[in-house]
């Protein structure tokens, strides 16, 4: 995500760092099914993982688990994290997010806000994501937050909570 601002950075791939990655793998007790969002590096262990050429947004989410983090901004396809947060809103399942924090955005007001179950605002305010299989010691530009829709805000804030701030959307 830019937030208004010039991207420097070329790479696309940016990792779950694997601190979050266990957190979510604990969460769903190791029965993640879907990771759209995959690459060949990826932090997290899924039962199905769509890397590209394959575009998670045109494959089914029909699974239970779904843990997505996102590419961030606007793609070569024009596609951005509302279209990934909109496929999750209309999918029937448990789903993670890992998503920047900007609560002023469409994808916020219009389908987090209205649809989400919880919200975990992370004490890490610039996550260290990894990069083609070891850390991005720079950091990321912007705060992040993981986002749950499901139907356990209590198991979701029993997990995430010692990792920053949850609230019951």
């Amino acid at each position: 995500m830019t937030a208004g601002r010039k991207s420097i950075s070329t790479k696309k791939e940016w990792n779950t760092p694997p601190k979050y990655a266990s957190i979510v793998h604990a969460f769903f007790n190791g029965n993640l099914q879907l990771d759209p969002c995959s690459n060949e590096f990826s932090t997290i262990q899924s039962e199905i993982k769509y890397t590209l050429p394959t575009n998670g947004l045109k494959e089914t989410w029909n699974y239970n688990s779904i843990f997505v983090n996102p590419p961030f901004g606007k793609n070569p396809d024009k596609t951005t994290i509302y279209d990934w947060i909109l496929k999750g809103v209309e999918t029937d399942a448990e789903i993670l997010y890992l998503i920047p924090v900007a609560t002023n955005t469409k994808h916020f007001k219009n389908l987090i806000f209205k649809h989400g179950c919880g919200i975990c605002f992370l004490e890490d305010t610039r996550l260290k994501f990894w990069s083609e299989g070891s850390e991005d010691k720079k950091g990321a530009p912007m705060a992040c937050c993981f986002v749950y829709f499901g139907e356990n805000y209590d198991k979701f804030n029993s997990y995430f909570n010692e990792y920053g701030k949850c609230f019951k959307i």
